[in-house]
């Protein structure tokens, strides 16, 4: 396993961090995690290296923290760091996040928990909780011994990610990057400039959700060419591995053999190892897979709120994954969810007001049709 600097007290963590969100579950109930094949995963991994343990309130509908606390017990709590997450979009009050974290402390069943994020920043959360007084929350908490680390996960868009950075002093931070992501969110621009800020950060979705990890045909001859040999989750692992200034990326892992595979390929996770060939074929791919996009729809979401309540971006989002990764029956039945919660392309009057708004001018009306006709195949 190798190890990178983590805070600026240069803590030593694994490249490779076990994220708590994909644990095995029992009837494909996601509250129902198979604690056997869970808890041989999480030893395994921590045995051969791994340190650094995330989780979070939400994690397997709420039952991550209690199993990870469980699964920490007969000493390897002693053997790692423990993160997880204030669920901020619940707190209301000031009350509300001492509550959270008490209850947490117990789920795990720890004295103290090593990185304590707030969960999934973005500008609306961010104000909501500046206005309850966040930072005397976490300043107490930390005076109280209750948490040692201070960090926030982040799913927004630049700007508001440079605010948030720019108003404490943070530990660290966790943001979502892989090479489809690079101006996505925070991006390579968000790792900048954190980093010049000396605020350590943490990778998060390096597989873009598992969509990298499946690659076409047309995409796997690219990365055939490589004189290293590499899976395409390798590639996809060493990409973000390759920048020396992100300390860990989280991966959460489902089997036995991913765990396995992945403490493989974190044993060679050496920054800037990459050569120009190898980054040129991440460039033949990154190509590729943005060639099969159907709407060049940015998420900005200028066009909403829709007057009928049609999710257009997500419906833009199903639609260009089925394309670009395959995620055909996935984007099927995800849309098969907006149109029980009527909010899909059928609700669409024409009237015209999304087109008007939109900056990247795309013909949305159209674009929705042809999306909804893949979609309801």
């Amino acid at each position: 396993m190798q190890y990178r600097y983590f805070t600026k007290d240069k803590l030593k963590v694994s490249v490779l961090g076990f994220g708590c969100m994909r644990f095995p579950i029992i009837n494909e109930d996601s509250g129902s995690i198979d604690e056997i094949k869970a808890t041989e995963m999480l030893h395994y991994a921590i045995d051969n290296g791994v340190n650094y343990i995330d989780t979070a309130y939400p994690y397997h509908g709420g039952t991550s923290e209690a199993f990870v606390g469980r699964a920490l017990s007969n000493g390897y709590r002693e053997k790692v760091y423990l993160a997880t997450k204030l669920p901020v979009w619940l707190c209301e009050t000031y009350k509300d996040f001492e509550k959270y974290l008490d209850e947490q402390l117990e789920r795990l069943n720890v004295d103290y928990i090593d990185f304590y994020l707030l969960h999934s920043l973005n500008e609306k959360s961010w104000n909501n909780i500046i206005e309850l007084k966040i930072f005397n929350f976490l300043e107490d908490a930390k005076r109280k011994g209750k948490i040692k680390y201070i960090g926030f996960s982040f799913h927004d868009e630049l700007p508001v990610f440079k605010t948030i950075i720019d108003s404490y002093n943070w530990d660290f931070c966790q943001i979502q990057l892989n090479y489809m992501d690079t101006n996505y969110q925070a991006g390579l621009a968000g790792l900048r400039y954190a980093v010049d800020k000396d605020i350590s950060v943490v990778v998060m979705e390096p597989i873009k959700g598992g969509k990298l990890a499946f690659p076409s045909k047309e995409v796997q001859d690219i990365w055939d060419k490589g004189k290293t040999e590499r899976t395409a989750v390798q590639w996809a692992l060493d990409w973000v591995y390759n920048f020396p200034d992100v300390s860990l990326l989280l991966s959460g892992m489902s089997t036995l053999e991913q765990v396995k595979q992945n403490i493989e390929t974190a044993k060679g996770a050496i920054a800037n190892a990459f050569t120009e060939d190898d980054l040129k074929l991440v460039q033949e791919v990154t190509a590729l897979y943005e060639k099969n996009i159907k709407v060049g729809c940015t998420s900005c979401e200028y066009c909403l709120p829709c007057p009928e309540g049609v999710a257009i971006p997500s419906i833009f989002d199903m639609y260009n994954n089925a394309h670009v990764y395959g995620t055909v029956d996935d984007s099927r039945e995800r849309y098969r969810s907006l149109i029980k919660a009527g909010k899909d392309q059928t609700k669409c009057v024409e009237c015209g007001i999304c087109e008007g708004l939109c900056p990247q001018h795309l013909e949305i009306i159209r674009d929705l049709k042809e999306a909804h006709d893949f979609l309801t195949k």
